[in-house]
């Protein structure tokens, strides 16, 4: 029997990137990817679920159920705001994944834009980018994440101000976009999801220098988004407003140019919207971030969280093992364990067929 195949590749992704809170996404290579089959024809006998298989972070964690799985939850939710049901029968889903979960590297956004990609391929919907971006931000309030995993690079993004129809639409609850389906849900159950209003999301690319690498220097603790938003202050003074703007404005120039300016970037990376306040979740940001500097680490250009953490971020051009392990014995003296990783800055996701 004939049988459809492809493959879905989504990169992790760091968020922030020092001042950027909730504006830039940076593509990371290490990658969630899914290998699905399908019979090319619906097969004789009573309908089938899909089955998932999961290797990699996370495999302990993560539900193999359709209807519970995030990534075949979103794929419902675009194949059902298209007109279609259910997924094809006998549909067989092997997800790999390298993206640590809970640690600041995007792997609840790889998630979403998997399921958004696989229920784009599974219905033959051919949308654009910017479509499956909308629907993307339907899941993931988000940008930042999403945003990069999907067209890969550094990326700013924002959230475009929706007229009140558009913006009732895009403000529906997270639990009436993907329910949780209850044990006796029927094919019948949840027909009619909200669908996402038109152009949610809007986004740039930034130049990126080839000769800069990210370092990932990973606690070895989960840290959830939920917790690490909830020691946020509601209200900021205008003093640590501008000076995020004023560095954003100025890294998102300088990490595009070649060579990188160590000076400019330290600088440029620093922080007062959100890493001031997830020092008590993180032992040891601090002292990491303060101590290791472009003067006493050559290579390095800035150091920063990696989204809401534990993750930090270092980028550089040389040096990578130094810093890595010199940020690890300061972890350790706080008794955190760390692994380490040097990635470069991915493409955006990739969809092959076979």
């Amino acid at each position: 029997m004939a049988e459809k195949k492809l493959t879905i590749r989504v990169p992790a992704t760091s968020a922030n990137i020092g001042p950027g809170f909730d504006v830039v996404g940076l593509s990371l290579s290490l990658y969630l990817t899914l290998t699905v089959a399908h019979p090319a024809s619906p097969p004789s006998g009573p309908y089938a679920d899909p089955a998932i298989t999961y290797t990699g972070e996370g495999a302990d964690d993560v539900p193999l159920d359709a209807y519970k799985n995030l990534t075949t939850r979103v794929a419902l939710y675009v194949l059902r705001c298209n007109g279609i049901t259910r997924f094809p029968s006998h549909v067989t889903i092997h997800a790999d994944n390298q993206i640590p979960f809970g640690r600041g590297l995007g792997s609840s956004g790889a998630a979403v834009i998997a399921g958004v990609l696989l229920g784009n391929a599974l219905g033959d919907l051919n949308l654009p980018i910017e479509r499956l971006l909308d629907f993307a931000l339907m899941v993931e309030r988000h940008p930042d994440n999403v945003t990069a995993a999907l067209v890969g690079g550094f990326v700013g993004s924002y959230l475009k101000e929706l007229d009140e129809e558009a913006s009732q639409a895009a403000s529906v609850p997270l639990s009436e976009v993907l329910p949780e389906f209850p044990p006796d849900a029927g094919e019948n159950w949840g027909l009619n999801p909200p669908k996402p209003p038109l152009g949610i999301g809007h986004y740039i690319r930034f130049g990126w220098s080839e000769s800069i690498k990210a370092i990932a220097i990973i606690p070895r603790f989960e840290l959830s988004t939920a917790k690490a938003r909830e020691v946020l202050p509601t209200e900021y003074s205008r003093k640590d407003l501008v000076f995020n703007l004023q560095r954003l404005a100025v890294l998102t120039t300088a990490l595009g140019q070649t060579p990188p300016d160590a000076g400019l970037i330290y600088e440029a990376m620093k922080d007062r919207v959100h890493q001031p306040y997830r020092k008590q979740l993180i032992p040891g940001l601090p002292e990491v971030t303060s101590t290791i500097t472009p003067a006493t680490h050559p290579g390095l250009l800035g150091i920063c969280l990696s989204g809401a953490g534990p993750t930090i971020l270092a980028l550089a051009t040389g040096g990578f093992e130094r810093i890595a392990e010199d940020a690890g014995s300061i972890f350790k003296s706080f008794g955190i364990e760390i692994d380490w990783k040097v990635l470069e800055v991915a493409g955006g996701s990739v969809v092959t067929t076979q």
